[in-house]
């Protein structure tokens, strides 16, 4: 049995936040609670409230604040001699270098931050560190390396009862399996995830299961209408917590599932609007992709093919500078889909 889910990340004085708490209101009661610390001169207080507060920053795209917000809390807990609060100012400060395609760096912070953890005696932030060890090297498509980590956590989670946990792996789990065609596993995973964070009032979980849902329901079924009701429904949970991250990929996702409908149009919309709330949060995964589904739509409504050649070509180079190691199939997919030749002189110039 699960119980409710909780926001391990809001500690101390904000431990009464909840986990579908607005951004805006964490980010207020953090500020607020953190300058009280500061003045009470309570360096340990200030590390857990500072992590609020960057946690808060990156989660709504801010990244020049989150960045600056996680290394304030990690002094803090450093002058404290609270070494778990170490571990969590470097899993919220890894946790920002992979959003914003830092991958190198991730990994290095989130390592430092489960040892740390450890160390610290908490198990809680040495299993979120390694949570995100195994998504980076998943986002990256490293299955092989990463897939029975996500199951071993996964174990862990369903053994403790923690539902944020275990949907998380679960989701994590799925979308490996939605990648390589298995689409029938793929949606039992993401039904049972979406199931848990139901039940556990676990919002962005459940925003993020049916973003796989409507995701599988499109490429599999066919089933346009089903994936943008389930896309709606996840929308409205992700403003209603100021979700900016999770938004945007959800305007990408709608636009996958219009540009596979064949309505081109519409497709190119959502991509445009996805891919300026990419940029505004400093998020280049997000950005290249968006740019790769309208890329493909501009293709489709007649733009010239000498012009979608050369944007392909760039976006080989920036798929693959982010590290991500299917990029290259990503973007012949697009070539083959498109019947446009590959540029292999352009795409190596651009690498």
């Amino acid at each position: 049995m699960y119980g409710k889910a909780f926001a391990p990340e809001y500690q101390g004085a904000l431990t009464t936040l909840s986990v579908n708490s607005s951004l805006t209101d964490v980010l207020a009661a953090g500020t607020e609670q953190l300058r009280a610390a500061e003045r009470a001169g309570k360096p340990g207080e200030a590390a857990r409230s500072g992590l609020a507060v960057a946690e808060a920053h990156r989660r709504l795209g801010r990244v020049e604040e989150a960045d600056r917000a996680w290394k304030a809390s990690y002094r803090a807990a450093r002058r404290a001699g609270d070494v778990a609060a170490m571990a969590w100012a470097l899993w919220s400060g890894g946790t920002l270098a992979r959003q914003r395609g830092a991958f190198r760096l991730a990994r290095r912070l989130l390592q430092l931050a489960a040892d740390l953890g450890e160390r610290g005696g908490d198990v809680v932030v040495r299993g979120y560190s390694l949570a995100g060890l195994a998504e980076t090297g998943r986002i990256q498509g490293d299955y092989e390396a990463v897939g029975r980590l996500h199951e071993q956590l996964l174990a862990e989670a369903r053994r403790r009862g923690e539902a944020r946990h275990t949907v998380w792996a679960l989701e994590g789990i799925a979308q490996m399996h939605r990648n390589i065609g298995k689409y029938d596993t793929a949606y039992a995973l993401f039904e049972e995830a979406a199931e848990i964070a139901a039940r556990a009032d676990d919002r962005r979980g459940h925003a993020w299961a049916l973003r796989g849902l409507a995701d599988v329901v499109s490429v599999r079924d066919g089933d346009t209408e089903r994936a943008l009701d389930l896309l709606s429904e996840a929308e409205t949970m992700c403003r209603a917590m100021r979700l900016s991250s999770a938004l945007a990929y959800n305007h990408k996702m709608r636009g996958n599932v219009l540009y596979r409908a064949g309505r081109y149009a519409e497709a190119r919309a959502l991509y445009e609007q996805a891919l300026a709330e990419f940029r505004e949060m400093s998020e280049p995964r997000g950005e290249a992709l968006s740019r790769l589904g309208l890329a493909k739509s501009l293709a489709r409504l007649g733009r010239d093919r000498g012009e979608t050649a050369a944007e392909l070509a760039d976006l080989a180079g920036t798929l693959e500078r982010i590290g991500l190691q299917h990029a290259r199939a990503m973007v012949a997919r697009a070539h083959e889909e498109l019947g446009i030749p590959a540029d292999t002189r352009a795409m190596e110039a651009a690498r």
